[in-house]
């Protein structure tokens, strides 16, 4: 009897002592199977990528260097999955099918780029090239997320502050002002108060559904075209999103060719891993155009979807026959106005927010103060 924490482990155990079963038969969960689901940060996994070509570059065979980032490994569900990694490769998988059991930490943009690498004898430069990929990328993620933070909570804030108002705030006016004469923004402020407290529940629930019905129309195909339609109308912000979705497509794509990837492979990952809809729409109408062996900027000009310079430069690339660096300089110029477009929608947004919230407030301290100021008027007059 052995405890193990799958039937990898336990033939890794029994190998040490130089015994070799027949059959291996368990109870309980494989942890192999818990593991599949984990999702791990993707920060993590570009780290250990760069560990694991550092260690390859320095001629340690490829399971002794599983072994030891099975040891150093800090993320505890990047370990679980590091062990039945290399319990495979010892069952003799190679290691593009072992990472492949596992697609929600390793996608297939890296198994892709790890096959590549390991048929042309270049595992560790893929690897490596594989750790600055993923580090540019979630670089770039945080900057974008970060951006976002302040006017959310800017948003956050100004929705508290009105609720809390009106429930709490505004009900102590009413006795106050029952026989005075009331304009329209006091009505109005009285009635959504009173709407927010006899109804809560209902909007609560109101929000709820309306939520769960635009998760559902998401993953409508033509609802989703029409929501990115209107979101690359928005001034700064419409282009942001644009460019983030070319910074992708060209990093993907020419990391991917620079990698040994094949052309039509790498269009289908790359066109899967750009965000938009749209996009990928014509990115897939260019796949069909390098597959009948026309050029690949034909159709992304016909789409609409990039800039002029872009596709000058693509059409230089692909004369050249540099498409791959060519796009890697694409990505890092994109990617540098991306942030520039970035920060402008983010100083944008921000006073935007600012004054919805202090129109807000205005209006509930307009609602407030005119009829006492007509009342005031009132006794006066009659003094």
């Amino acid at each position: 009897m052995l405890e193990a924490d799958s039937e990898a482990a336990v033939l890794r155990v029994l190998e040490e002592k130089n015994l070799f079963p027949i059959s291996i038969a368990g109870s309980g969960t494989s942890v192999k199977t818990s593991t599949k689901r984990r999702r791990v940060r993707m920060r993590d996994v570009g780290i250990m990528y760069g560990q694991l070509a550092d260690l390859i570059g320095s001629g340690v065979p490829l399971l002794r260097a599983l072994d030891s980032l099975i040891r150093s490994t800090v993320n505890q569900r990047l370990a679980a999955i590091l062990r039945e990694v290399r319990g495979s490769i010892a069952d003799g998988k190679t290691l593009t099918d072992s990472l492949r059991e596992f697609p929600e930490t390793f996608p297939l943009l890296h198994t892709a780029m790890i096959q590549a690498g390991e048929r042309a004898a270049f595992l560790q430069d893929v690897l490596r090239g594989l750790a600055e990929f993923v580090e540019r990328l979630d670089d770039l993620r945080s900057k974008v997320l970060g951006a976002l933070i302040y006017p959310a909570l800017l948003t956050v804030l100004g929705v508290s502050i009105m609720v809390g108002a009106l429930m709490f705030f505004v009900p102590k006016f009413e006795p106050l002002l029952a026989n005075a004469q009331k304009p329209l923004p006091t009505e109005v402020i009285f009635g959504m108060s009173k709407v927010v407290r006899s109804y809560w529940y209902v909007l609560v629930l109101g929000v709820i559904g309306a939520g769960g019905a635009l998760w559902t129309s998401l993953r409508n195909e033509s609802t989703r075209r029409w929501l990115e339609k209107a979101r690359l109308r928005i001034p700064v912000v419409g282009s942001a999103f644009q460019m983030l979705s070319i910074t992708r497509f060209c990093r993907i794509l020419g990391t991917m060719l620079a990698n040994g990837v094949p052309m039509m492979q790498a269009l289908k990952i790359s066109k899967d891993a750009t965000g938009s809809t749209l996009m990928a729409e014509q990115i897939a109408d260019a796949a069909d155009s390098v597959r009948d062996g026309k050029t690949l900027s034909g159709p992304l000009a016909a789409g609409g979807m990039f800039p002029e310079q872009v596709l000058a430069m693509i059409t230089v690339a692909e004369e050249s026959n540099k498409l791959d660096k060519v796009l890697l300089q694409i990505a890092d110029t994109v990617e540098r106005r991306t942030n520039r477009q970035v920060d402008t929608a983010v100083k944008l947004i921000e006073p935007a927010i600012l004054c919805l919230v202090a129109a807000c407030i205005g209006f509930l301290a307009l609602g407030l103060l005119l009829p006492i100021f007509t009342l005031a008027g009132s006794l006066g007059a009659k003094k």
